[in-house]
């Protein structure tokens, strides 16, 4: 993707991993070159956790002492990476660590990412989980208010703007969504529009409106609609993205408030879990 500073983009936010290879860290540095934007890496220093016993006993206060320090050593380790990333990518970046407090909700996460334009942030690795991601994810995404954009564990070191699948059902969400993306999606050579077929009533043309909403914009836009899936609309989308080869893609963040915590919906939980792409978010 070229140079694109009129983008509107000037600062990105990464929450930075605390161990494997931080592909969201690399990823948001080569952003943050491409659009010459400020990059900030936050890394999260987690309360300790407390085993449980099976009897009640007292919990030895040097074992709190050392699980938090080690911790906190764990959090300023990951930003060591991350400003080794940095001057790699020869960006400008600043480090802040936070701290998460159980039932916090992360509010100083929230907090540090208000006045970011774009957040980064990798998705759950299996074999090696982040504390706390998908809560992370949102925090973020709900509480902040931010575009939040998803790197895959494996597979993706940059960030490439080329080909890029645009998930559309007319909702206020995947609205949102577009309007979020705009600084990348005037990037994009190909744009293709997907609207998964959930057997909805068709008035008009479908996908007319967002077609043309987006060819306004300069973009060179294929709107499709495709059969949905099995395991719903989320598999669907990531199939159809994997079968164009499209190297990311934009979607509304689907979810509802319970108990005063923001669950996701079925089809973002799947694209969040199962993607091989980097997936641009918003609510």
């Amino acid at each position: 993707m070229p140079a694109n500073p009129g983008s509107g983009v000037r600062d990105i936010l990464v929450i930075v991993d605390l161990g494997g290879e931080r592909r969201a860290a690399v990823v948001a540095a080569d952003l943050a070159r491409q659009l010459e934007a400020h990059l900030t890496g936050l890394s999260i220093v987690y309360e300790p956790l407390i085993p449980v016993y099976t009897f009640a006993a007292p919990i030895p206060t040097d074992f709190v002492v050392a699980a938090r320090e080690q911790n906190v050593a764990d959090a300023r380790a990951a930003l060591e990476a991350f400003e080794a990333i940095g001057r790699q990518a020869g960006i400008s970046v600043e480090s802040r660590t936070s701290e998460s407090i159980a039932g916090d909700s992360f509010v100083a996460v929230v907090r540090n990412a208000i006045l970011a334009d774009i957040a980064v942030v990798g998705q759950e690795d299996p074999d090696r989980p982040e504390p706390s991601r998908e809560a992370v994810i949102e925090a973020l995404l709900f509480q902040a208010g931010i575009p939040t954009l998803m790197v895959p564990f494996a597979g993706v070191s940059e960030f490439t703007a080329d080909k890029v699948v645009v998930a559309w059902n007319g909702s206020p969400a995947s609205g949102r969504a577009v309007r979020a993306a705009m600084p990348l999606l005037t990037n994009a050579r190909e744009v293709l529009v997907a609207m998964v077929d959930e057997g909805w009533e068709k008035e008009g043309e479908p996908g007319a409106e967002i077609g043309a909403y987006l060819a306004r914009h300069d973009l060179n836009v294929t709107v499709r609609t495709i059969e949905n899936a099995t395991n719903g609309a989320g598999e669907a989308l990531l199939s159809f993205a994997a079968a164009e080869e499209a190297d990311w893609m934009v979607m509304g963040a689907y979810g509802h408030s319970r108990l005063r915590e923001f669950l996701l919906g079925g089809a973002t939980r799947h694209v969040l879990a199962n993607a091989t792409l980097p997936i641009l978010m918003s609510h």
